[in-house]
Order: structure tokens, then sequence, then C-alpha cells
């Protein structure tokens, strides 16, 4: 029996992985091993790690890492809590395999543990671009550590064999997140109201703001000029889904429930958890913000995506996503252009780029074939696409 060791320390991990680790668990041969940490225990961030055991999904160990504040600092120390937990429990159980996606900076550090040990890494979203966040380098560093590939779109492919990987070993499969849209049942607009506690009778935009961590902008007054533009649509209801932890975000999060105790029209959420986010978003008339959910899955609702700021610039975007600046009146702007009827004409029939075929199917597909079925040699030549047509 080949052990998977799967990852996940963010609120958004799992809801995108639930489905792969299910598939995976599913054949005799694999025993997969989940492992929570970060964010998912903190009570600060809705202690999200319950909705994994609601999900029925076995949790084999919880380990805490994240420190209780959100400066540069703080972050670095909690790279280190993870590299020394996590040096035990791999040393412990020793995994065929470690599969992880994106670009956190705890999956990072966990990501040199596996390493050190001489673990075959599986990276999900690797070749992506997010100028404005530390995550653009954490995400290359960890393909430069993994030895088997799985991208959301054939650029981003592109892209990862350009820092040298094999093309053997890198495959654009989609994104998993628009398989989660396309085929998870979602709940009815009844059963959101119910489970949000809330009257969805309104037009109401689905809003997320994390740290833009890559510039030196003083964060309470980008998050102000931000809310001052939410406050600029007095017929809008909004939805409000918590900052992640990266430096800045507690502070963001304090911001918003400032903001929400003064106001009727705004509810805030520590986590909505997959199904209740993308029921949510499937039923509002656009989402606002910077998160990756707005250029990954959103576009598959038919939907606007308000883009602010440069988190994510450097992404292959939707043509439903309206990018803007920080400042209030270009998000308001932006915000103005995607209640047009003609812009929601539009998005009704665009084309998700990160969109795939069997995006599940085909990872576990190939992970048994390259990790179960041939020899793993995690000695790499680095491949120069100068002298190699790609």
């Amino acid at each position: 029996m080949k052990q998977i060791m799967v990852l996940t320390s963010a609120r958004a991990d799992y809801g995108l992985l639930s489905g792969l680790i299910k598939k995976l668990a599913s054949d005799e041969r694999v025993r997969v091993r989940l492992v929570v940490t970060g964010m998912h225990l903190s009570p600060e961030f809705g202690l999200t790690y319950k909705e994994i055991e609601k999900d029925g999904i076995k949790i084999d160990r919880k380990i805490e890492i994240l420190m209780s504040s959100d400066t540069p600092v703080s972050v670095s120390k909690t790279m280190g809590m993870a590299m020394i937990s996590f040096a035990d429990y791999i040393e412990e159980v020793h995994p065929d395999a470690l599969l992880v996606l994106g670009d956190r900076y705890e999956t990072l550090a966990v990501c040199c543990v596996a390493l050190n040990a001489r673990i075959p890494i599986i990276h999900l979203h690797g070749g992506e671009t997010t100028e404005g966040a530390i995550d653009e380098a954490i995400r290359h560093s960890i393909t430069k550590m993994s030895f088997l590939h799985f991208t959301s779109t054939e650029e981003y492919r592109r892209r990862v064999i350009q820092l040298g990987e094999n093309p053997e070993r890198v495959y654009n499969v989609g994104s998993l997140g628009v398989e989660n849209v396309l085929g998870q049942p979602l709940l009815s607009k009844k059963d959101l109201e119910s489970e949000l506690n809330l009257r969805l009778d309104m037009a109401y935009a689905v809003v997320t703001y994390h740290p833009v961590t890559l510039e030196d902008k003083n964060v309470c007054e980008t998050v102000k000029k931000f809310l001052d533009a939410l406050d600029r649509n007095e017929d809008m209801y909004y939805i409000i889904t918590k900052a992640n932890s990266d430096a800045g975000g507690r502070q963001i999060n304090q911001m918003l429930e400032e903001y929400a105790a003064h106001r009727n029209n705004v509810q805030v959420y520590d986590s909505l958890g997959m199904i209740k986010y993308l029921s949510a978003v499937k039923y509002s008339k656009m989402v606002i913000g910077n998160s990756s959910s707005g250029i990954l899955e959103v576009p598959s609702f038919g939907i606007p995506t308000v883009n602010v700021g440069d988190r994510q610039k450097g992404r292959i975007r939707a043509e439903s996503v309206i990018d803007c600046k920080e400042d209030t009146e270009s998000i308001v702007e932006a915000i103005k252009k995607a209640k047009t009827l003609e812009f929601r004409k539009l998005c009704s029939h665009v084309k998700n780029p990160y969109e795939g075929v069997r995006t599940s199917d085909t990872i576990v597909e190939i992970i048994k074939k390259k990790i179960f079925d041939e020899t793993v040699d995690i000695k790499k030549k680095f491949y120069d696409i100068e002298m190699r047509a790609v």
C-alpha cells in the first residue's frame, strides 16, 4: 500500500482538494494521510478543520504551527514551527509522496522538510503568477522542489517547463476549483438563506480582500478606500469572508468587523466553506476583492468579478474579470460597469480558461502511474528549453 500525505493549511485548500482526496482514498492500494495545520486550527479563522470532519474525511494529524500575530516576523516563525513539527511527523510515517496545492508559506516550509527526507512532492497549480504577493516566489520555489506537476492552463504548464522541469512530469489538467463549480451539487437559495441565517431577496455581492504582501502601502488606508467604495453602492448587500493569515490579515479582519458593526447591509463570516461559498457566489450579482477565486472559479458562474489591485496581477483571466486600481473611484467605476446589462450579458457567455476535462480523475490516474507503477527518481536534470522544443 502506498501512503500519500495531503497537506491543507488554508481555508480554501480543503474545498479544492476534497474531491481529489476522496478519489485517491477510494483505491485500496492507497492510504491518504490528511494533515491539517495553519488557519484550519485557529479560532480566529473559524476552526475550519471541523468542516473537514463533517465531510467524513479522516484527519490523520492536526499540527499546530500558527503564531497569534501576522507580522513578517511571526510569518517566519510560523514557517520555522512548521519545519520542526513536520520533520517529526514525516520521519514517523515516511509517506511515499506529499501532495500540496498552491503557494502558502506554510506549504513551502513543509516541502523543505519533504525534500530533505527525499519524499517526492506532487504540486497542484504551479506556473501561475501573482505579482502583487509573496506567493509568486513561494509557488515557483515549490515547483523546483516538486517531482510531479499539475497545472491549470497550458500557459502555466509551459512556464513550469521554463523553470527547468521535464515535460514528461508536467500536466495541464485544468482547475480543481472549476471542476467543483461545474460538478458539485450546490445549495438552493432557500437552503443557503437558512445556512447563513440571512434573507437573500436583495442584490448582493460576495467580497474577499486579502493582504497584498509585496506592497509597502499602509494596510489601513488601502482597506479604508476599498470599504469607502462599497459604501458608495447603498443598494447592494455585502457578504464578506475574512482575509487569510498573511502579514496584515488580522488587521484587515478587525477593520471588517468594525465596518459591519455599523451597517445593516453587511455580514462578515470567518469562513463559508466550499459549498456555502460557491452557493453564495452562484446567486450573487458579482464578486468583489482580490481573491484568486474571482479569477479562477467565478467566471464559470457567468457573473462579473471586480478584481481590485495587483494581488492577482499576471494571472490569465476571463473577459468577465474587471481589473481596477485600489483607489475608491476606480473601484466604484468597476462596480458600476459590473452592474450594467451589457456587461452582465457578456459574462453569461464567457469561456473560463481554467476549465479542464475530468480534472481530478486525470490527476489520480497520473499519480497512480507515476508514483505507483514507475520507479521514482527524485534526482532531476534541468530541462533547458533553449536546446529542446517544448
